[in-house]
């Protein structure tokens, strides 16, 4: 069973920041492109961030860039997201999410194949 739990989120003021973890198991994650996506109420959801299977290749929203990195550590079986200067329009639920290759985290729609349940980051004013 493939299972991805995500943490790191909390409430943190304009200004701030956060990094978020994404750990997997029951996969090989070295064979897995790895996403941020966020989702806020009332709003679609949308590709926040993408890295490709080893690391070599990362893909960031306009949204994001210059903000938030992402990178990962195969051997803790770990996705980061870290994201600096956060705005309240940042407020959303973050899901990390697999696919096979770094194109099919970044196409419309994303072909993944397993999903987090998410956790919630809050900027206030």
């Amino acid at each position: 069973q493939v299972q991805l739990v995500e943490s790191g989120g909390g409430l943190v003021q304009a200004g701030g920041s956060l990094r978020l973890s994404c750990a997997a198991s029951g996969t090989i994650f070295s064979k897995n492109a790895v996403g941020w996506f966020r989702q806020a109420p009332g709003k679609e959801r949308e590709f926040v961030a993408g890295i490709s299977r080893i690391g070599g290749n990362t893909y960031y929203a306009d949204s994001g860039k210059g903000r938030f990195t992402i990178s990962r550590d195969n051997a803790r079986n770990t996705v980061y997201l870290q994201m600096n200067s956060l705005k309240p329009e940042d407020t959303a639920v973050y899901l990390c999410a697999v696919a096979a290759w770094i194109q099919d985290i970044t196409s419309t729609p994303p072909r993944t194949k397993y999903w987090g349940q998410g956790t919630q980051v809050t900027v206030s004013l």
